[in-house]
């Protein structure tokens, strides 16, 4: 490991040894969740990268295109020839990115309504989207020939986005292993190449897969992740899966402690996420991906999902859901603790396209103006009613569930309560259950006094009366595939 590492290990060291956070579970779980993370409640993600150049199966396609056993193999030879004479490393020079706008890719971001963003920093192929002295393979120096987060964090600023990355290097280590199967052309044992270390795993699932990354690996990993926040100042970083395996631990409890001391002392309020407790609980945010939870969660929480239901990245055939899905997910989600992080998947020309910014606008203009049920919402008693089950896990977005006006969810803002059917009644007529007239003794419905209902998008009061059934709202007749917000005014 040449100088230009080892003294960025040697800086990490000092800043934990000299910094309030030591790189310890026990130090680590004093951190606290920054306020301006629990009320953003949406941010972006996007996924940008040379997989957006072949734009077909999904950002995995460096993997699959090694793997003999996946079409996705047998498609690049019918596309691109042989593995030898066309690789990975040989998109680059065709991922220009000549239409990149990081200011209209801000303007739109604002425009959603979304109050972070987080670009894909470094995704499992190997190939950095920032300027780096740690590696050439990065998008300053090839392809785009432009620091792309650099730029993106900028914009970001400006128009009032809390700018964050994400790290997905770790499953670098088996992602091109299968080039190794045969004559790939790939030179996976030359340190300097972006194939490399390229080792194929035995169980990419277990907690101790082998080959075991080696202690070079893992000091690369600290320090090519140390790099992005020593550069970028980024106010969150999301952590993709992987890093679960155990022998990150240590270098997960290092990049913590530096992250948070860095934090410190630049007094900034920062947030790490994760999945399948990685972290020990309490030292950063968990992230459940395409998925949720079915009760609410006495922690902040995050799910990160997509526009796209078949792939993050680009793809030519990929399939998109509405706004009114994603705002019935984002509703759900809010009404448990937890913030939703939507992904984008842009070309590699550099533009996103249209479903997606459709798709975005349209959450953006709902969100004007029914926002205050969402940004800086807290669950309230209950997180919902109705006969849609949401079950909690990951995954659980590959097709729109039927939620019918029945499946209400609510927040809580200041004194106010907010009730979000998901799917809009043609008659305007709503049935809140948790309203009812009943004993309070049974501790399952409110027990206070409404004064009136306000209908969030129009911004009228709608007549309501209360029996035995629930609280019932002449509300307004609608057929718009988005959920309708009613703030309920408690004296």
């Amino acid at each position: 490991m040449d100088k230009i590492f080892s003294d960025y290990l040697e800086r990490i060291d000092s800043v934990i040894e000299k910094g309030p956070y030591k790189d310890t579970w026990e130090s680590l779980c004093g951190y606290e969740i920054p306020k301006w993370f629990r009320e953003s409640k949406l941010g972006i993600f996007i996924h940008w990268g040379v997989y957006s150049v072949p734009a077909y199966f999904s950002e995995w396609y460096p993997k699959y295109m090694y793997d003999s056993a996946s079409p996705v193999f047998d498609y690049h030879i019918k596309t691109y020839g042989k593995h030898k004479d066309f690789g990975y490393k040989d998109f680059i020079p065709m991922f220009k990115g000549e239409r990149f706008d990081p200011s209209h890719w801000a303007e739109l971001i604002k425009a959603s309504g979304a109050r972070y963003a987080v670009p894909v920093a470094e995704h499992h192929d190997g190939f950095q989207m920032y300027k780096s002295r740690l590696s050439h393979w990065n998008a300053y120096e090839m392809g785009p020939k432009r620091d792309v987060l650099g730029e993106l964090c900028t914009e970001f600023e400006k128009n009032g986005i809390v700018p964050c990355a994400s790290s997905h290097r770790a499953e670098h280590w088996f992602f091109m292993g299968h080039a190794r199967d045969f004559d790939s052309g790939a030179d996976c044992d030359n340190p300097h190449s972006i194939y490399y270390p390229s080792y194929a795993v035995d169980n990419h699932g277990s907690y101790h897969s082998k080959p075991e990354p080696t202690d070079d690996y893992m000091k690369d990993w600290l320090v090519r992740t140390c790099e992005i926040v020593d550069e970028y100042r980024p106010r969150l970083i999301y952590f993709d899966w992987w890093i679960e395996q155990e022998v990150f631990k240590p270098y997960l409890r290092k990049f913590l402690a530096y992250y948070y001391n860095r934090a410190v002392e630049w007094g900034m309020e920062v947030v790490v996420t994760y999945k399948h407790d990685a972290f020990a609980f309490g030292s950063a945010v968990l992230d459940v991906e395409r998925g949720q939870y079915s009760e609410i969660k006495p922690f902040a929480w995050q799910s990160c999902t997509a526009i796209g239901r078949i792939s993050w990245g680009y793809t030519a055939d990929n399939e998109f859901k509405t706004s009114g899905e994603i705002l019935q997910e984002l509703a759900d989600v809010v009404s448990k603790n937890g913030n939703m992080l939507l992904n984008i998947g842009p070309r590699s020309d550099g533009t996103i396209t249209e479903n997606e910014e459709q798709v975005l606008r349209e959450i953006g203009r709902w969100l004007d103006r029914n926002g205050e049920a969402i940004y800086g919402a807290k669950p309230w008693h209950y997180f919902g009613e109705g006969p849609t089950i949401s079950e909690s896990g990951a995954f659980a977005d590959q097709k729109r569930k039927a939620y019918t006006s029945e499946d209400i969810r609510y927040t809580v803002n200041g004194d106010r309560i907010y009730a979000i059917a998901l799917k809009r009644s043609e008659d305007g007529r709503y049935c809140l259950y948790r309203f009812r007239d009943a004993d309070a003794k049974y501790g399952t419905v409110f027990f206070g006094i409404v004064d009136k209902v306000t209908c969030l998008e129009d911004g009228k009061d709608y007549p309501f009366h209360i029996d035995g059934k629930g609280m019932h709202i002449e509300g307004p007749a609608s057929c718009e595939d988005s959920p309708i917000a009613f703030r309920i005014s408690v004296l």
